[in-house]
C-alpha cells in the first residue's frame, strides 16, 4: 500500500511540473556586455522632447549618448529601429507588484498587509516575490520598475523601489526604504446594510475617525522626541523606523481621497516637516490651487473608474490628470486596478491623453515625473545620459493599445526576457490547432 500512494505521489508531482513549468525559463539577464546603440528611432526622452531618426547608445548600463547624428561606436552591438519608437522604462509608482498575487480568499499569496494599527518598522521590500506570474506580463507592456507598497489600518510600513528582473528582493532592490505609508480615516458616514443602524449606535464613526487622526498626530510627536534624544534605555523599532521622515531622506506617502483626508495630510506635512505626497487623490481636483501652492505631488492610482461622488462629471477621472497638471501639481499615474492586474499603466496614460494632456506630458506622467516623486529622477525616467540603461522599444505608440507592441526591453542596459506565460499559453494552443 505504502508503495502505491507513494507513486500516486510521484506521479502527482510529474503532472505538477508540467503544469507549472510555464515561467520556470523566464530569469534574469546577464549584465550588460559591450557596447549597444539603438539607431534610426523616434526616441521619446521623457521630458517632454521628442527626437527623429536618433540613437540612443549605452554600455555597462548606462546611457552614454542619445540624438541624432551620433556617431554608432565601431564595436557596438546596433539594433536598427527604423519605423520603431523608443521610450523610457514605464515606472509603476504605487503597486502591490510581488506583495499579492490573488486577488481574494488565498491567504498564502498576501503579503500585502499586516495584523495591527502601527506597521511602521514593516518592509515591504522584504516580502517581495521575484518569482511573482504578474511581473512578466508588465514587462511585456513597458513596466520595468515598480514601487512596491503595503498596506494597513493606519501607518502601514515602508514602501521600495523595485527593478522587475531579479532572483530575488535584494537583487531586486532599486532604492529601498523610501517613503512611509499611512491611512487618513474616512470622513464620509455610509450605510452599509441592515446592521449599519446599530453600528452607528455603538460608535461615532466621524469621532473615530479624528480619534485616528489624533493618534497619527501623537505618534510622529513622540517620535520626533525620540529622535531628539542622544541616548536611549532602549530602541524604539517603530520610532527609528521613521527616522527619515524626520532627516528628509524619505517622504511620507498618504492615501487619501477626499479632500478632507487631503487637507489633514497636508497639515501633517506642515506640523512635522515631512514632504508629503498624496496617493489616491480622486477628490484633488477641488483643492489643485492647495496642492500646488503646498508643493504636494500626487499618485493617481485608478483613471478607468467611476467618478468619486454622483455628483462629478462622469469623465472627471479621465480629465483629473490635466487638471492638476494645468495648475501645477507634479502627477504621476499609476494602475491599481484588481480587474488589469497593473498592466494597464501605459493605457491610462493614453487616457489622460485624450482627456487634456499632450502626448509627452502623459508620458512624463508614467515616467519622469514618477521618477522625480520617488526620488529616483537622477538614474532614471527619462533617456538622458549618464541615467541608467531603462529603456523600451515599441513597434508603434506605447500609449494606445494598437501600437503597444514592445519588441525589446533593457533594464539597467540587460537585454530582459519579454515572454510570459500568457504568450506560451498562446504558443501551446497554436501549434495544438494547427494555427499559423
Amino acid at each position: 500500500m505504502q508503495k502505491k500512494y507513494s507513486s500516486l505521489f510521484i506521479l502527482s508531482l510529474a503532472l505538477l511540473s508540467t503544469t507549472t513549468r510555464a515561467q520556470e525559463t523566464i530569469y534574469p539577464a546577464v549584465p550588460q556586455q559591450g557596447t549597444t546603440a539603438i539607431t534610426h528611432a523616434m526616441v521619446h526622452v521623457g521630458n517632454g522632447t521628442v527626437i527623429n531618426d536618433a540613437t540612443v547608445i549605452f554600455e555597462k548600463g548606462k546611457i552614454t549618448g542619445v540624438g541624432a547624428g551620433l556617431t554608432t561606436p565601431a564595436n557596438a552591438t546596433v539594433i536598427d529601429a527604423t519605423g520603431k519608437q523608443v521610450y523610457p522604462g514605464l515606472i509603476l509608482s504605487n503597486s502591490y507588484l510581488g506583495l499579492k498575487e490573488v486577488a481574494n480568499g488565498v491567504r498564502g499569496s498576501n503579503d500585502l498587509v499586516e495584523i495591527g494599527e502601527n506597521n511602521a518598522s514593516i518592509r515591504s521590500l522584504v516580502s517581495y516575490n521575484t518569482d511573482s506570474k504578474i511581473t512578466n506580463v508588465l514587462r511585456a507592456n513597458g513596466i520595468l520598475l515598480a514601487h512596491i507598497t503595503p498596506e494597513g489600518e493606519l501607518i502601514d510600513g515602508q514602501s521600495s523601489v523595485v527593478q522587475l528582473d531579479a532572483w530575488n528582493y535584494e537583487d531586486a532592490a532599486y532604492k529601498s526604504d523610501i517613503g512611509q505609508f499611512i491611512e487618513i480615516p474616512s470622513f464620509i458616514v455610509r450605510q452599509r446594510g441592515r446592521g449599519f443602524m446599530r453600528q452607528a449606535q455603538a460608535s461615532d464613526p466621524l469621532k473615530d475617525a479624528f480619534n485616528k487622526v489624533e493618534t497619527l498626530k501623537k505618534f510622529f510627536t513622540e517620535a520626533k522626541a525620540y529622535l531628539q534624544e542622544k541616548n536611549h534605555v532602549a530602541n524604539n523599532l517603530k520610532f527609528e523606523a521613521v527616522r527619515g521622515l524626520f532627516s528628509g531622506k524619505q517622504k511620507l506617502f498618504v492615501r487619501a481621497n477626499e479632500v478632507k483626508q487631503m487637507l489633514i495630510a497636508i497639515d501633517l506635512g506642515k506640523m512635522f516637516g515631512f514632504k508629503v505626497v498624496i496617493v489616491g487623490a480622486a477628490e484633488s481636483f477641488q483643492i489643485a490651487s492647495i496642492l500646488a501652492s503646498n508643493n504636494i505631488p500626487v499618485i493617481l492610482d485608478n483613471q478607468h473608474a467611476l467618478p468619486s461622488t454622483e455628483d462629478d462629471d462622469i469623465d472627471q477621472p479621465y480629465k483629473l490628470p490635466a487638471q492638476l497638471t494645468k495648475a501645477g501639481v507634479l502627477v504621476s499615474l499609476s494602475d491599481m486596478s484588481e480587474n488589469t492586474k497593473q498592466r494597464n499603466l501605459a493605457f491610462n496614460a493614453g487616457t489622460a491623453a485624450t482627456y487634456g494632456l499632450t502626448k509627452e506630458e502623459a508620458l512624463s506622467a508614467i515616467t519622469l515625473n514618477s521618477a522625480k516623486i520617488l526620488g529616483i529622477d537622477d538614474i532614471t525616467g527619462s533617456l538622458e545620459t549618464g541615467k541608467d540603461a531603462n529603456i523600451v522599444i515599441s513597434d508603434g505608440d506605447l500609449l494606445d493599445m494598437r501600437g503597444n507592441q514592445v519588441i525589446k526591453a533593457y533594464i539597467q542596459g540587460r537585454d530582459i526576457s519579454l515572454d510570459n506565460k500568457q504568450k506560451q499559453l498562446y504558443e501551446r494552443y497554436k501549434y495544438k490547432y494547427k494555427i499559423n
